[in-house]
């Protein structure tokens, strides 16, 4: 099989599923033209890995991806459909009706610039994958990076974290509430990941929810508008070179019947970061102490770019710096699109960074 392409998409996710569809619409053929690769075994993206109470009913909205419906694959029941079971379904079979060909499991450990003579490479030279460990080197001209977020889990730093007994984890790892039966637990974060999770745990046992900074909620729907506004200062981060943010932070929590439930039973009483943990809790600054068997950290992610790394495309605050119509292309180097990175990280951002990146992708490289 051939190790050279004009372009490869890394991640087989809503962005990696849109850009593939799109490249060829816009007449490359996979796995000729352009190669789609993905690490996980299976269809799915990180969905597979969701925890299983965690319904289409209670996840962020599942968007379309380009000229197929979600709901063609959906069982009867949907709304109580695990999406971990749902979602995968779903990018089965979209990869299989377009012949996106995606070649899996596939690990890209790490791409950079191709030298000769060891001169430096120029932005109209090849990138050099490295896969599976560097078993294999594929050549391409062009990347579309969509890796997501879900192989980076973010646990702070914190003095006693080592000394603690009991069991510590994070949203990653979590499975159901009836584990934490009987214990008390320590729930650390502001998103919408950690309030879902409190008002599960609270159902079975009991919990104190902690923050960095106080929560904010939203009464009424999410607007259109208020998405674009949401986005639009996303966007603005990323291009100016700094870290994307949190979007929670700018669009507040949805306060809906599940978290009014869990407000009346007393499972969002936000106390404020803890300073220090110790062997059997968790102490603040001025002295008082709660002891917990179980902390979970609810604290996010970061984006999965460390095989980018050789490419040097971070700034000294940690962001990298993104130019292009929908702020997918690397302003550092053209031939690199991060798609699923910023504001194209919801799904329906990732369909609409998918055909932009495809056409931009393309034009640079004189493709169409």
């Amino acid at each position: 099989m051939s190790t050279d392409f004009h372009i490869m998409v890394i991640g087989a996710g809503q962005a990696g599923l849109s850009a593939g569809y799109h490249l060829q619409r816009l007449g490359l053929r996979a796995e000729r033209d352009f190669l789609l690769v993905d690490r996980y075994p299976q269809p799915g993206g990180a969905w597979q890995f969701r925890w299983p109470s965690l319904t289409l009913e209670t996840v962020n909205a599942v968007h379309d991806l380009p000229g197929m419906s979600f709901t063609e694959t959906l069982p009867s029941g949907a709304r109580s459909a695990a999406a971990a079971a749902a979602v995968p379904q779903y990018y089965r079979v979209y990869e299989e009706r377009f012949g996106l060909r995606v070649r899996r499991p596939v690990s890209v450990t790490v791409v950079c610039d191709r030298t000769e003579n060891g001169a430096p490479a120029q932005h109209d030279a090849r990138l050099n994958a490295e896969v599976d460990g560097g078993a294999d080197t594929i050549r391409v001209r062009g990347l579309i990076n969509c890796t997501g977020t879900w192989e980076r889990p973010f646990v702070p730093s914190y003095p006693g974290a080592e000394t603690f007994t009991g069991r510590q984890l994070h949203t990653r790892d979590y499975h159901r509430a009836e584990q934490f039966t009987g214990k008390h637990v320590v729930v650390v974060g502001g998103g919408l990941s950690a309030v879902q999770l409190l008002d599960e745990i609270s159902r079975v046992t009991t919990t104190t929810w902690v923050t960095r900074k106080p929560p904010r909620f939203r009464e009424g729907p999410f607007t259109a508008d208020d998405g674009r506004a949401a986005v639009a200062i996303v966007e603005d981060r990323v291009r100016r070179g700094l870290p994307p943010g949190s979007v929670v932070s700018v669009t507040g929590l949805p306060l809906d019947a599940r978290l009014r439930s869990a407000r009346a039973r007393g499972a969002l009483a936000r106390l404020p970061m803890f300073e220090r943990i110790e062997p059997d809790g968790v102490r603040w600054g001025d002295g008082s102490f709660r002891r917990a068997d179980v902390i979970v950290w609810a604290t996010g992610f970061r984006s999965a770019l460390d095989h980018l790394a050789p490419l040097r495309l971070r700034e000294p605050g940690g962001g990298i710096t993104m130019t292009g119509r929908l702020a997918t292309r690397v302003a550092a180097d053209p031939r690199i699109h991060l798609v699923g990175y910023g504001p194209s990280s919801s799904t329906i951002g990732a369909n609409r960074a998918g055909r932009v990146a495809a056409v931009e992708l393309m034009e640079h490289l004189g493709l169409r």
